[in-house]
């Protein structure tokens, strides 16, 4: 448990409220696995202004939950902000990629979700 997601900025939150720990678990599942494909998308198609906006809309949550990968979104959301033609963004992008899909794994297992 918690090894590509931390809780303690959740239980923070939600201060012991078990219920509310559970229900970002959820919300985190429902949203950041399809946001990452839509980044993922954007990033594939050189869409700037949508790697833009997603990143940013992803950046909360992935700071919340501890990913790790903070700094590495933040490249990504820049690639898209600043309009960084010529520069592959890939790199960064995949590892952003590989830490939601192994914490979503983990959540969905920690939490039976």
């Amino acid at each position: 448990m918690e090894q590509h997601y931390k809780l303690f900025r959740v239980r923070e939150l939600a201060e012991g409220d078990e219920e509310f720990i559970n229900i970002l678990a959820q919300t985190f599942l429902e949203e950041v696995p399809a946001d990452a494909q839509v980044l993922k998308e954007s990033v594939e198609s050189n869409n700037h202004l949508a790697t833009y906006q997603v990143a940013h809309k992803m950046k909360p949550t992935i700071d919340m939950f501890e990913l790790g990968v903070l700094a590495d979104l933040i490249e990504v959301q820049d690639w898209g902000k600043l309009e960084k033609k010529g520069v592959d963004i890939t790199p960064k992008l995949q590892i952003v990629l590989a830490a939601v899909k192994q914490a979503s794994d983990e959540i969905r297992s920690d939490f039976n979700l």
